[in-house]
């Protein structure tokens, strides 16, 4: 009898606890993105546009977009799949956008201060991390006109989705964590707060793999 109560109350304890790492991603994506805005004051030079907008883009939207298919956390939760995946790709094209504005910023003040481009580990994963978000963003257009991916199946094509989705957002957290090392942002806070905020994107990270390993892994057991 004690092991069954243990058995039925776990559903319930794990639900809880996955509801409220999912509301606390929420409130830390928006936290973080107004912490790293009142920090970069965004306007007052063209380096301040960069952590602003690479922020917005991959610590809010596409954080967001991902917690929208969430069973537990999503602010859209009862409207029909199809609804959300429009919504995905709209917060995903506004994440590109803003990622593109911030390698923009970035890559002029570089030239008006006739510094070299693309040099540190930051630029760089930066710069692969715009590409492939993009990349990604198109790629989610089969999944909703599917009558471009003739031959794949939806569902081979939602899997390969999530799975290149997850490599794009880990790639987007290590471009943060780098960015973070940066010498603007070391120079801007103290070393508390530099741990608080590294902790931020990573807590981010784990709860955005556990949401889609948790999906697939739940799709499987139904198949058997």
């Amino acid at each position: 009898m004690v092991h069954n109560k243990e058995t039925e109350s776990e559903p319930r304890i794990y639900g809880f606890a996955r509801t409220a790492s999912a509301v606390l991603t929420h409130f830390i994506c928006i936290v973080f993105t107004v912490f790293i805005a009142v920090l970069s004051r965004p306007g007052t030079s063209w380096f301040s546009w960069h952590p602003f907008f690479m922020t917005l883009a991959f610590s809010f939207f596409m954080t967001e977009a991902v917690l929208i298919f969430s069973p537990y956390g999503s602010p859209i939760k009862r409207f029909p799949h199809k609804t959300k995946g429009r919504v995905h790709w709209i917060l995903q094209c506004l994440c590109v956008s803003c990622a593109v504005l911030g390698l923009t910023a970035i890559s002029y003040n570089k030239h008006l201060n006739g510094k070299p481009h693309f040099t540190s580990w930051h630029g760089l994963l930066g710069l692969l991390t715009v590409c492939v978000v993009g990349l990604q963003s198109l790629a989610a257009v089969p999944l909703i006109y599917h009558s471009l991916a003739k031959g794949w199946s939806l569902a081979k094509l939602k899997r390969y989705h999530a799975a290149s989705g997850l490599v794009t957002y880990l790639l987007a957290t290590a471009s943060l964590l780098f960015g973070l090392s940066s010498a603007w942002f070391t120079a801007s806070v103290g070393e508390y707060t530099w741990y608080l905020s590294a902790l931020c994107s990573t807590l981010n990270a784990l709860v955005i793999m556990n949401q889609v390993s948790s999906a697939y892994t739940a799709k499987k057991r139904l198949q058997y």
